[in-house]
C-alpha cells in the first residue's frame, strides 16, 4: 500500500474516532440539556429541536476536514471540498431553524390558549409563528445565497448581475407581485391582530376556526371538518366576520312560531329552567320577547349565552329541541295552526227582492242625486 493511501486510511480512521467522540459529546449534552430543561424551558426545547441537526453539521465538519488533510491537491479534492461546503451551509442553516424553532416553542409554552379568555395569547401566538417563520425564510435565502456564491462562475458574473440589478429587479417584482402581495398581507394579519389562531370566523358564507396563518395563506377548518385554504391577499381584502375578536362570549337567537293562545309568562320561566339545569349556558343572559304578531301566529325569540362559538351552537339546539316539547307536551292548544270559520249562505230562493219602485239609477231620484246627473251629463237637451 503506497503512502498516500495509507494516509488516507490513517485520516479517515480519525475521523470516524473523531466522529465517535463528537456522538458520545452530543449525547450526553443533550442529556444534560434535559435536566436542566426541567428548570429552563429553553434547554428543553433545544435538546428536542437540535440534536439531529447538529449530529449532521458535525459529520460536515468532520468530513470537511479529513478530505482537506488527507486527499492530494487536485480535481478530486477540490470537487469533494466544495460538496461538503455546500453540505456545510445546509446544515448549518438546519441547525439555525432548529435553534429559531426551539425558541418558539418556547414562547408559545408562555401564552396558553386552553384558558378561558386566550385572546392575548392567541394573538402573540399567531405573530410568534409567523416571525419564526419570516426568520427561517430570510436564512434559507442567505443560505441558498452562500451556496451559489462558491461557485466561481457566479463569482466572475457578479459585475454583470449587480450592472443588471435594475432590470432583473423590476422583472422580479412583477413575476412575483402575487407572491410578494400575499406575503406583506400575512405580515399584516401578524401585526395588525385584525385575526388570530383559533379565531371563529364566517368567510366566503362558511363557517369555521382559523386553524393556520402561513406567510401565503389561511387555513380555515369548517364545522364539518373541511379545510378552506384561502391566499392571504384575497382574505384581507374582503369582508369577513370574526366572532372572538375582543371575547370568545357570544349572544345566540332561537325563535319560535306559537298559536296566540300561549302564555308566555310560563314559556319564560321554562326557559330560565332549561338554561339553569345546562352546563352550556354561562348564566350571562336570558330573555324571551314576544317580536311579531301576524295573522293567525305569534313569534317568539329566545336570547341566550354562552362562553364560545361552539358551545352557544350546542346551546341554540337545546333550547329549540326542549322548548317544542315542551309546548307539545304542556300547551298542545298553542301548536301554530291555521284558523277557517264557516259561514252559512243564504239560498237562492231566499234571495231579498227589490222594493216596488226601487231606483238604480248611479244617484237616484232624490234632488241632491238629479243634481249630480246634471253636473256630470250636462244639461239635457230640449
Amino acid at each position: 500500500m503506497s503512502g498516500s493511501w495509507m494516509r488516507i486510511v490513517v485520516a479517515f480512521a480519525g475521523a470516524a474516532v473523531v466522529f465517535g467522540l463528537f456522538l458520545a459529546f452530543e449525547y450526553a449534552l443533550r442529556g444534560v440539556l434535559r435536566r436542566l430543561g426541567r428548570r429552563a424551558a429553553l434547554l428543553g426545547e433545544l435538546a428536542q429541536h437540535v440534536h439531529r441537526p447538529l449530529r449532521w453539521f458535525g459529520a460536515m465538519v468532520v468530513l470537511r476536514i479529513t478530505v482537506f488533510v488527507a486527499l492530494p491537491p487536485g480535481s478530486w479534492r477540490d470537487a469533494s471540498s466544495h460538496v461538503l461546503t455546500l453540505a456545510l451551509i445546509g446544515t448549518g442553516a438546519w441547525l439555525l431553524a432548529g435553534v429559531l424553532g426551539a425558541v418558539e416553542q418556547t414562547m408559545l409554552a408562555r401564552w396558553r390558549t386552553d384558558v378561558a379568555d386566550n385572546r392575548h395569547a392567541r394573538r402573540m401566538q399567531t405573530q410568534i409563528r409567523l416571525v419564526r417563520r419570516v426568520v427561517v425564510a430570510a436564512v434559507a435565502v442567505l443560505a441558498l445565497g452562500a451556496m451559489l456564491m462558491t461557485f466561481p462562475g457566479l463569482r466572475t458574473a457578479g459585475t454583470s448581475l449587480l450592472a443588471s440589478a435594475g432590470v432583473i429587479g423590476a422583472i422580479a417584482a412583477l413575476a412575483a407581485q402575487s407572491l410578494l402581495g400575499n406575503v406583506f398581507a400575512g405580515l399584516q394579519i401578524a401585526f395588525s391582530d385584525a385575526i388570530r389562531l383559533d379565531d371563529v370566523v364566517i368567510v366566503e358564507g362558511e363557517w369555521g376556526r382559523v386553524e393556520d396563518i402561513t406567510l401565503t395563506y389561511l387555513v380555515v377548518h369548517l364545522w364539518d371538518d373541511r379545510r378552506l385554504v384561502i391566499p392571504t391577499a384575497q382574505f384581507m381584502s374582503q369582508p369577513f366576520e370574526n366572532w372572538t375578536r375582543r371575547d370568545a362570549a357570544l349572544l345566540g337567537t332561537v325563535e319560535l312560531d306559537v298559536d296566540w293562545t300561549m302564555p308566555v309568562e310560563e314559556m319564560r320561566e321554562e326557559l330560565r329552567r332549561i338554561l339553569e339545569s345546562t352546563r352550556l349556558w354561562d348564566g350571562r343572559v336570558s330573555v324571551l320577547q314576544v317580536t311579531d304578531a301576524t295573522n293567525t301566529l305569534v313569534r317568539v325569540r329566545a336570547l341566550v349565552s354562552a362562553v364560545d362559538a361552539p358551545t352557544l351552537f350546542d346551546l341554540r339546539c337545546l333550547v329549540r329541541e326542549q322548548l317544542v316539547q315542551w309546548v307539545r307536551g304542556k300547551h298542545p292548544y298553542a301548536v301554530p295552526r291555521l284558523r277557517a270559520e264557516r259561514v252559512p249562505t243564504i239560498p237562492a230562493s231566499h234571495q231579498p227582492e227589490e222594493a216596488p219602485g226601487h231606483d238604480a239609477r248611479l244617484f237616484g231620484d232624490s234632488a241632491d242625486g238629479r243634481e249630480r246627473v246634471h253636473t256630470f251629463n250636462g244639461p239635457e237637451n230640449p
